[in-house]
Order: structure tokens, then sequence, then C-alpha cells
């Protein structure tokens, strides 16, 4: 397995503003991450990946890995098209939950998804790797097996919640296919992203299981943090200590030369 890190724009809710794309990029290319980007500033409409946009894209992510949280905004297959060709631009996944693609949780696989198979073929034809993230074990599982060419995205956060499958057996079930990981955590009740390390969150045999089931795989693998603010560094460091320093995880990003005088302060 090989792993490299990004973190979701999620981190940078509400200090956000239309001019601070490239100051968020810039932050998190300083301390080696890559980006996860989501299709919108939190609470406004305007998509990230229509067409227009794109140059600014490319400009603000260079030499960065870069991923995709799909929209999710009455997806039409145009929708989907350009937002699939962006990926491609990029050489980014893109994360999509069974919504997006017109699939409900425990719907039958097998009846009523000709949009998805319409959605599967544009991202192949692009070359572009979709990733269905973590929803009911037993629908991930059945669209998988429909469609083989998709990859799985492992949210650590979702599978702590599950009161019907432990996350051991999400881990043994999905590992195969797992391309992108949400690193988040919680106490159990609620999907609150916060930074994984959580006192009282994800058991730390969890976490291990999680990374030895990853490392029997040749898998290219993204681990995206997904956590909700505090101060962005601050979630960043605290999520970066408890992954690399005491669970051990591989490819830890460094800090970059030339980058010492970066301060992210949007407002």
């Amino acid at each position: 397995m090989r792993i490299r890190y990004v973190v979701s724009t999620m981190v940078f809710w509400w200090r956000e503003n239309r001019l601070s794309f490239e100051q968020e990029c810039q932050l998190l290319k300083s301390l080696g991450f890559g980006v996860e980007l989501w299709p919108n500033i939190k609470g406004q409409n305007e998509c990230r990946y229509e067409r227009s946009n794109w140059p600014r894209l490319v400009a603000a992510t260079a030499d960065m890995v870069v991923s995709m949280r799909s929209r999710s905004d009455e997806l039409t297959l145009e929708k989907w098209n350009e937002q699939i060709e962006c990926a491609k631009l990029l050489n980014a996944n893109i994360v999509a939950d069974l919504q997006s693609l017109r699939i409900s949780d425990g719907q039958d696989i097998n009846n009523n998804c000709d949009f998805a198979d319409e959605v599967v073929k544009l991202a192949e034809l692009n070359k572009v790797k979709l990733c269905i993230e973590t929803g009911r074990l037993q629908t991930v599982k059945q669209f998988g097996e429909k469609f083989d060419n998709v990859w799985y995205c492992f949210d650590t956060g979702y599978v702590n919640l599950d009161s019907v499958f432990d996350f051991q057996q999400y881990v043994d079930d999905l590992a195969e296919r797992v391309a992108h990981l949400h690193l988040t955590d919680n106490y159990g009740q609620t999907d609150d992203h916060e930074p994984p390390g959580l006192r009282g969150g994800i058991a730390r045999e969890n976490w291990d299981y999680l990374l030895n089931a990853l490392d029997k795989y040749d898998n290219n693998v993204i681990g995206s943090f997904e956590m909700f603010p505090c101060m962005p560094a601050v979630m960043i460091r605290q999520a970066s200590e408890f992954l690399f320093d005491i669970l051990k995880w591989p490819n830890r990003p460094q800090k970059q030369p030339g980058y010492g005088s970066v301060v992210y302060n949007p407002t």
C-alpha cells in the first residue's frame, strides 16, 4: 500500500470566502498535504467544479495531491460529466455517496440503477477513479459487486456510528478495494467530524486493525483528514500527531522549505 494525505476543505468551513481558496491551498501545501475539495463554500451554492473555475483550480492546486467530493445538488448526467472532466484535469479521485448516484440505502442494486451505470461508464471513459463513500454496509458491498471498476472510500466516522456491523466487519469486507479514507473521529453518537485521536472515540485497536488490513493490498490510497473547524492548523497538528506519532502510520507529510512565513488568516 502507498498512502498519501490530504485535508478536506471542510476544515475551513465558516472561514472561507470567495478570495480565500488560494490561501487555503498554500497553507496545506506548506504543511506537506494535498487537498480534498468540497464542491462549494459552506452556505453558498456556486459550484467549484463548473468549467469557468477550472483555471483557478489548476493554478491553486499545482503540485498537490487532489481529490474531489462529489456535488450533490440534483445531479444530472451533464453535471456529472462536468465534474468528471474537472477531476481528469486535476488528476483527482471523486468521492461520491450513493445518493449522488440516485441509489438509496437499502435499495436493491440490481433494480433502477441506470443512472449510476451511466456515471460509472463516464468515469471509466475518462480514467477517473470513482470512490463510493461508506454507507449501509450491505448496499455498498452490493454496489461494488455490480460495478467492479469502482473503489471504496472508508469513512471512519460513519463506521463508528453503525449499531449493526462493527468497525472491524467493515474493514474485513471493504479493505481490499479501499482507495480513499475519510479520517475522522466521534463519540459514537453523531458524525461530528472530530480530529482522529478523540479520547473516548474510535478505539486504538480499530485504527490499528484498519492500517494492518490496508497493508495487505497493493492499493494507492488517499487518506483525507475530514474535520470540522477549530483553527485549521490546530486540527491538522492534532490529527497528524495521532496518526503519525501514536499510531505510526507511514509516509508522514513533511513541512516544505520556503513556506516559513505562511499565515492562514482569510478574514
